[in-house]
């Protein structure tokens, strides 16, 4: 029987989502404690990769079992087992062909930024000091819909067939003191969230001209962008399937 399990975690203390050989991460943690609760070796497969540092308040993965009897005794075992930083919200049925990565139809990303020094934001946001620019960020990323190869925004060592990608949304909001780009895809390239807001923060910052992004884009080169900002910001806040995954 195939469940997807909903989670979510704070990723200061992991290498990102995906088994490492030398470093812990989110999926090997969450795999050691399924063993501990079901007593059995049980693979996880998750939505996608997350870099290292990375957040994540909405996540799903899928795994097999047969054992499984009462859920909400077996998220209660789960929470009590994980450390404080992971915590699992739902057990959902779906049937054995459900994928938790092949089957999202878009993934959504935030980044935050703060202006002011602000120590309760400190670990969860980025601090830039010079004013920003929100009306020239937000005619950039309007540029970002006009395209689908984002190789310039791509880690350079990486092993994808493909650079194109989806984008529906993207835009700087502001919410209280703290300005937030949100972004929406059907996929996403290694670090390519944390490039795109590297360039977009330098247009703000008057460093580069709007109508820059484009040669950058046509150039599919990763030296052109910006610099990548911190990990430490970013959050994967929505992950989307088709109604009937989730609703066996």
């Amino acid at each position: 029987m195939r469940y997807f399990i909903e989670l979510a975690y704070n990723g200061k203390a992991y290498h990102g989502w995906q088994y490492q050989p030398n470093a812990i991460s989110i999926q090997e943690t969450l795999e050691t404690v399924l063993f501990t609760a079901l007593q059995v070796g049980t693979p996880v497969v998750g939505a996608g990769r997350t870099d290292a540092g990375v957040h994540a308040s909405n996540y799903y993965a899928h795994f097999d079992s047969r054992i499984i009897k009462h859920k909400e005794k077996f998220l209660y075992k789960l929470n009590s087992l994980l450390p404080d930083d992971i915590a699992v919200y739902d057990l959902i049925e779906v049937s054995d062909e459900a994928h938790a990565r092949f089957n999202a139809s878009s993934r959504s990303y935030e980044y935050r930024v703060i202006q002011k020094k602000d120590p309760f934001l400190l670990e969860t946001a980025h601090h830039v000091k010079n004013e920003l620019d929100l009306e020239r960020m937000n005619s950039a990323a309007s540029i970002l819909l006009e395209y689908t190869d984002f190789k310039c925004f791509s880690k350079s060592k990486t092993d994808v067939h493909t650079y194109d990608c989806d984008i529906t949304y993207a835009q700087w909001e502001r919410e209280g003191d703290v300005l937030v780009f949100k972004i929406t895809a059907d996929r996403f390239l290694r670090n390519m969230v944390r490039a795109i807001v590297g360039t977009l923060l330098e247009i703000g910052l008057h460093k580069m001209q709007v109508s820059k992004l484009h040669d950058i884009l046509k150039s599919r080169d990763r030296q052109e962008a910006g610099t990548s900002v911190p990990a430490k910001a970013l959050f994967l806040t929505k992950i989307e399937y088709p109604t009937s995954i989730l609703n066996k």
